[in-house]
């Protein structure tokens, strides 16, 4: 295998596992601060790695481009065993918080160089699939190692995963070559000289952004913000919406199916040459159906949306790959789009929890995902 896909595909079963391996121990992370902030101390802990990755995707996404990707991969696992440190060792809300912000921020500084290298593999289709797949089986094992490490060690899979990030990162130190001087391996970077050259180079790339939204590409964007969007309004709401309807097993098995099914179907989606449209409206079909069953079928549900995202997600990939823009800044343009639709659409549901029941917001919220399949191109 080679030696890039080796890495990221090491570090990004790191990366995600530390970053759900938190979930599940967010109330007690935030037990100490409960009585001054309430419900509000976990909300931090829980946004602030989403509100880190949203806002240095696009900006990583450009550097890369101009420093090359694996600069920005070590980056990312540098900040992700950082801020897995902190969150081990530390007790302080606003330290924790913070160190969750850095966590954010290692994805940022990672996914938009890892799926520009991926994008360049003699078959992108199988190494986006297989990177899917590992993604999802990441956010799995993070959550379950927590789950159940959590009584006998609060921050034990914390520390597991941080540890993971740091042996991944290993392959790194024997290649302090290419990192100091990348045109040995013969990846082609934009860097600049002269003391305005980050300048320039932020204001072409974007310029690269406004032609990039401007494009025939609108459908592609909002189709990846919506998507991921309904998986978040329904795991941020589907707990306290079952909660007098399954068990924490039955509702843990639900939610773990999604993550399952995502993984599978991505491995398989790469195996076939079909074009990326094709791939993407098949995904969307599945996901919409799911968020549909997820009201009175949970594990069907969650499984059909779960199957679906792997489906649309490498669609997507492959989408923005063939674009004709700077492979960096597309995929951190792409990646924006999946943490803006996590962050952003579970808090406009929210607002809407005031005059909707939980049935009618997860039905709007179907509804919404099958109107993706009206987008053009």
């Amino acid at each position: 295998m080679d030696p890039d896909r080796r890495l990221i595909y090491t570090a990004v079963f790191a990366i995600m596992g530390l970053s759900n391996a938190v979930i599940p121990i967010l109330p007690e992370l935030a037990a100490r601060y409960h009585s001054t902030y309430g419900e509000f101390a976990s909300s931090l802990l829980f946004s602030g790695y989403f509100l880190g990755a949203l806002v240095t995707m696009l900006p990583f996404g450009t550097l890369a481009d101009r420093f090359g990707n694996l600069r920005l991969i070590g980056l990312g696992i540098i900040f992700t065993v950082i801020s897995g440190l902190v969150i081990f060792f530390s007790e302080n809300l606003w330290v924790l918080v913070i160190s969750r912000f850095i966590e954010g921020a290692a994805c940022g500084a990672f996914f938009p160089a890892a799926y520009s290298t991926l994008s360049r593999c003699k078959e992108p289709a199988r190494c986006l699939g297989e990177f899917t797949f590992l993604y999802n089986a990441a956010l799995a094992s993070g959550a379950l190692v927590s789950g159940l490490l959590a009584d006998v060690f609060l921050k034990g899979a914390v520390l597991i995963f941080t540890s993971a990030a740091l042996l991944s990162g290993i392959p790194l130190i024997y290649r302090l070559g290419e990192l100091i001087n990348l045109e040995k391996k013969g990846e082609k970077t934009e860097i600049l000289r002269g003391p305005d050259s980050l300048k320039t180079h932020f204001k072409h790339s974007f310029k690269g952004v406004a032609g990039l939204i401007s494009r025939r590409n609108s459908g592609i964007w909002l189709g990846s913000f919506l998507l991921n969007g309904a998986i978040g309004v329904l795991i941020a709401y589907y707990p306290e919406y079952s909660l007098n309807i399954l068990s924490k097993t039955q509702l843990g098995s639900a939610i773990a199916s999604l993550y399952v099914c995502a993984m599978i179907t991505s491995l398989l989606v790469g195996r076939f040459r079909v074009k990326e449209k094709t791939v993407i409206r098949i995904g969307l079909v599945f996901s919409a159906f799911g968020a549909f069953f997820t009201v009175k079928y949970p594990f069907l549900g969650f499984s059909s949306l779960g199957g679906g995202s792997g489906i649309a997600m490498v669609g997507y990939a492959l989408a923005v790959a063939r674009m004709d823009a700077d492979r960096g800044l597309a995929m951190g343009l792409f990646n924006t789009t999946i943490y803006a639709g996590l962050s952003l659409l579970p808090i406009a549901a929210g607002l809407l929890t005031e005059v909707l029941s939980f049935e009618e917001l997860f039905l709007v919220n179907g509804c919404i995902l099958a109107g993706t399949l009206l987008l053009k191109d």
